[in-house]
């Protein structure tokens, strides 16, 4: 656990358990969220303020709300740099709190899933440019400031950052939460947004739908058995999206649940508290 205390101008910010808070008011800035790989850190500064987050500038709208996030394997320690309109500088080190990562092993897969033939590479690049493009969206709205909900209850059977051997072979990092549930269960909205892709039967992610939560934050919902909303559709927090299925690159019916700052990957199970209990009929 990370201990510690910063000082922002006369502000003071406590650090505990990596997350970051402030008292509100007029102050130069403001954090909140947790200081940690896979982190999604929301901030608040000065109207017509630059903010530069490890160099590089991040986007504020014109109240001067700004995010940033911490990928899996970020560094020890990370810049913000806040530049006032009356050209005081604000700079600050944050610690970041280091992960250890699972490795979970995955049986069962189908073959062309785990080590796709030649003829499926144009498909599969076709909608990896697809959800790239998804998530290059930048709106200046600000929804996931509102918050946000478990989009489905259930057991968790995959979380972040885990090393991933898949039938045998090592891949990718897995970059999101997944949530099994039965085939058919409702899938909500995590947060207010616009969906920005609503795509059925693609490679891995089977039936998928993504939201812009504003400034560059998004969501993705996978491996569902129907959609329920089309691309442009505004949602409210909560509201349904599609039901729980076993399309794309699963061994059974589940949601896989991923949260992204443009391409940066983050944990989305930080944003919300601990997963319900189901109750038992």
């Amino acid at each position: 656990m990370i201990r510690c205390a910063v000082l922002l101008t006369g502000l003071i910010l406590v650090f505990a358990g990596g997350t970051a808070f402030a008292r509100s008011g007029n102050e130069p800035l403001t954090l909140a969220g947790k200081i940690i790989e896979g982190g999604l850190v929301r901030g608040s500064t000065i109207a017509g303020a630059h903010v530069t987050f490890g160099g590089h500038e991040l986007r504020l709208t014109k109240e001067g709300y700004f995010v940033f996030g911490i990928g899996r394997d970020a560094p020890a320690k990370v810049k913000l740099v806040v530049t006032l309109p009356d050209g005081r500088r604000i700079t600050r080190v944050l610690k970041i709190e280091q992960r250890e990562y699972e490795i979970q092993r995955i049986t069962g897969l189908p073959k062309a899933k785990v080590t796709p033939p030649a003829k499926d590479l144009k498909r599969i690049n076709a909608e990896s440019k697809a959800i790239r493009h998804a998530r290059n969206r930048y709106s200046s709205t600000s929804w996931y400031r509102k918050g946000f909900v478990w989009p489905v209850h259930g057991r968790i059977s995959g979380i972040y950052g885990s090393l991933r051997i898949l039938n045998g072979k090592k891949r990718r990092p897995h970059l999101g939460v997944d949530i099994a549930a039965a085939k058919g269960v409702p899938v909500v909205a995590a947060a207010a947004g616009v969906v920005t892709l609503a795509a059925a039967d693609m490679f891995y992610t089977g039936n998928t739908v993504m939201i812009d939560h504003g400034q560059g934050v998004g969501t993705i919902y996978a491996h569902l058995s129907k959609l329920l909303v089309q691309p442009g559709k505004k949602v409210k927090r909560g509201a349904r999206i599609g039901l729980i299925g076993a399309t794309g690159r699963v061994t059974g019916p589940h949601l896989h649940w991923g949260l992204s700052l443009f391409d940066a990957r983050l944990d989305p199970g930080l944003l919300v508290g601990p997963m319900p209990k189901i109750k038992k009929k």
